[in-house]
């Protein structure tokens, strides 16, 4: 696993990848949270808190980290590269996990990256200090536990086409789905008392019970259980991949 996931980082910093894509990230919620006339300008909006910043950064991510990781399996599926790496010593997981573990890592640096704003927010609240740290880490936590399901959803997509494009575009249709979809339909109020129940399957009820800043157990086993059900399901593509 270790040579696959060395791979997958020299792949993204040997290039403008692993740059370009951090710098898209911290641009795009520079300008929306600090220039931007707005309602999620932090500046002007007379609370010191990151609300803005945690509301933006799941949509952001829905398209980058597709974006990210689309070439992780399609690549070695349309030049062929595939087969050799089933035929080396090293099990399906390993290669999953490997795969996994890279675009995650340059997901991870991004996320890293903005702990400045916590900083920053401190110091623009009045009294200083005027921040709710609880539910701001909380929040980074939630963040990290969304990514790493963006991360296996993206993954997985790469192994269903040889093209990347479309890979990225069914990452992006099931990361939607699953992080707004169910919360969506939940409105509508077609299931009557199964509403709530049907909601509890998307990724925002869970995200947002986490950004308040209390750790629930069920929050955290249902994105493990949502990244590993996808890990497995890379698995099984890559094994009955001719």
């Amino acid at each position: 696993m270790k040579a696959i996931l060395t791979k997958e980082l020299n792949s993204f910093f040997s290039s403008p990848i692993g740059y370009l894509v951090i710098a898209v990230y911290l641009i795009l919620n520079g300008l929306f949270l600090w220039v931007f006339e707005g309602d999620f300008n932090i500046l002007h909006a007379g609370f010191a808190d990151l609300n803005s910043y945690f509301f933006l950064a799941p949509w952001i991510f829905m398209f980058l980290i597709p974006a990210i990781t689309m070439r992780s399996f399609s690549d070695e599926i349309n030049i062929g590269t595939i087969e050799i790496l089933k035929t080396k010593p090293i099990g399906n997981w390993h290669i999953v996990h490997g795969k996994y573990l890279g675009s995650l890592i340059l997901v991870l640096l991004a996320i890293a990256l903005t702990l400045v704003y916590i900083y920053s927010v401190y110091q623009l609240g009045n009294p200083v200090g005027n921040i709710n740290l609880g539910s701001t880490f909380g929040s980074f936590i939630g963040l990290l536990f969304l990514s790493s399901a963006y991360v296996a959803i993206g993954v997985f997509s790469s192994t269903i086409s040889k093209n990347q494009i479309v890979s990225f575009l069914i990452a992006v249709c099931i990361s939607f789905f699953i992080f707004y979809g169910f919360e969506a339909i939940s409105t509508l109020n077609l299931l009557g008392d199964f509403n709530y129940t049907f909601q509890q399957f998307g990724m925002l009820e869970h995200f947002n019970s986490i950004s308040k800043g209390v750790l629930d157990s069920r929050d955290l086993l249902y994105f493990t259980s949502i990244t590993y059900l996808f890990l497995f399901l890379t698995k099984f593509s890559i094994q009955h991949e001719q």
